[in-house]
């Protein structure tokens, strides 16, 4: 069985260096293992938060949808979308935010952040905090439960949003008494390389400290390179490989053996500029095939727009019944799920009898089991169990359902589903008129077997 993994990645900034060590090498790496059903989306409802820049918004999806197909991401192998090609992600938000406690929002680490500088500046504690920073957690668990996601690959950083999901999916799966949502993983990657930047500080937008993966070109590559800050030791004599950015850099990119030697070299007395020299031609091997994919993805956006709408497709194809299944089960149902109950007895003779269960066992042994109104009317009928028991137990959680069965409405017939599954049929009726109302007074007897419990 695989483990479906979801990995999000925010659409605003082109990637770099640090990006590709730390995050797009080791995922497309991960995603060609034959254990795994990887989803890799790009979050740009969640860039908004922090960018209102159009064109930036724009441009940035579309970097990093060519860098991570560049990279080696195969879109036949793995799921690869735009969150904000996938509607049933704001919908599902809107469900999951009507089980959320506030109380569980106020303890989000960025919005704490931010009322805490707001405090000490003397300011109102919300002071430009919009609704989207404080809501960010419950986005992002719509991104990982409209998929049932079993892992989630984040940094330190994002553990208590994947706690928040767990919870958030908890409580929804206990307000409406079924499992619903698979709870959530976080993955943490211990071993993922941080580079350092141009100025030994960890590799980050924030810092202005960045060497582009493709940005630029093989000219800018090399030149910002060579503006990494290196202590003033001349050439000849020892440098320090261990306090060294360069030599952290090229480990990031070599075997070991390429290592060490760049390791000796530093240590003989290697001139700093010489060795800058190494680095990026080390770098550039890695990089000079990928960039030569990226700039013919670029020059044809339309191309990575029609890989973008298949992932979206193979998406949609899970979110979409999920999320089906979701307002069946709140009480969204369409006009003719919903019928009130009064319609109900309108459209069957009232009966002081309540409904009723009828076992028996067909020919080849198994045992089903007959679900009749009051008045005798076969309502459903189970699939074939092999143990008794088994059927015995499925009538149990039967009559605990109520308004909360999820009634699929097939042409001519209705079918009883239970955690995805098909567990009973209606018989067959002669038109779609008399299947709606075969609908609503088997939904009034749910309803009756439930206030019996």
């Amino acid at each position: 069985m695989k483990t479906r993994v979801l990995t999000g990645i925010t659409t605003t900034g082109t990637p770099h260096l640090g990006n590709y060590v730390g995050a797009i090498r080791p995922a497309v790496a991960a995603s060609w293992r034959d254990d795994v059903d990887a989803f890799y989306f790009m979050a740009d409802y969640h860039a908004l938060i922090k960018s209102d820049d159009p064109a930036r918004i724009e441009r940035s999806r579309l970097e990093i949808a060519a860098t991570w197909l560049a990279a080696g991401l195969d879109p036949q192998k793995v799921t690869f979308y735009r969150q904000s090609d996938i509607p049933e992600i704001p919908e599902l938000t809107w469900f999951l935010t009507c089980v959320t406690a506030k109380g569980l929002l106020n303890r989000a680490h960025a919005y704490k952040a931010a009322v805490d500088k707001n405090t000490e500046a003397g300011e109102d504690a919300d002071a430009g905090v919009t609704a989207g920073l404080y809501m960010y957690p419950v986005l992002m668990a719509a991104d990982i439960l409209a998929f049932n996601a079993n892992k989630v690959p984040v940094g330190r950083d994002q553990i208590q949003h994947i706690e928040m999901a767990r919870d958030i999916a908890q409580r929804f799966n206990h307000i409406y008494g079924r499992e619903f949502f698979a709870l959530p993983e976080v993955v943490i990657e211990e071993q993922v390389a941080t580079l350092p930047g141009l100025d030994g500080r960890k590799m980050s937008k924030s810092y202005d400290n960045t060497i582009p993966l493709f940005a630029g070109g093989q000219k800018h590559l090399r030149e910002t390179i060579m503006r990494i800050v290196t202590d003033s030791r001349l050439p000849g004599e020892a440098k320090d490989p261990d306090s060294s950015s360069l030599f952290t850099i090229f480990r990031a990119f070599a075997s070991e053996a390429e290592s060490s030697a760049f390791r000796q070299a530093l240590v003989d007395g290697i001139g700093w500029g010489e060795a800058k020299q190494v680095l990026f031609e080390r770098i550039e091997t890695d990089v000079a095939p990928m960039r030569e994919s990226y700039d013919a993805l670029m020059a044809r956006p339309a191309v990575i727009e029609e890989i973008l709408q298949e992932g979206a497709k193979k998406a949609r194809a899970i979110a979409a019944p999920k999320v089906a299944e979701l307002r069946d089960a709140i009480g969204l149902r369409s006009g003719v799920a919903i019928a009130p109950q009064a319609a109900a007895a309108k459209a069957a003779p009232k009966s002081d009898k309540p409904p009723r269960f009828a076992s028996f066992r067909d020919g080849d042994g198994s045992f089903r089991f007959r679900l009749f109104s009051g008045d005798g009317e076969e309502l459903l009928l189970s699939r074939a169990f092999a143990d008794p028991k088994a059927a015995g137990a499925l009538q149990k959680r039967i009559k605990q359902l109520g308004d909360s069965a999820v009634l699929a409405v097939e042409s001519l017939s209705l079918a009883l589903d239970l955690d995805g599954e098909q567990v009973a049929v209606t018989p067959t009726y002669h038109d779609e008129a008399t299947r709606d109302e075969a609908l609503s007074r088997l939904r009034a007897a749910l309803d009756q077997l439930a206030a019996q419990e």
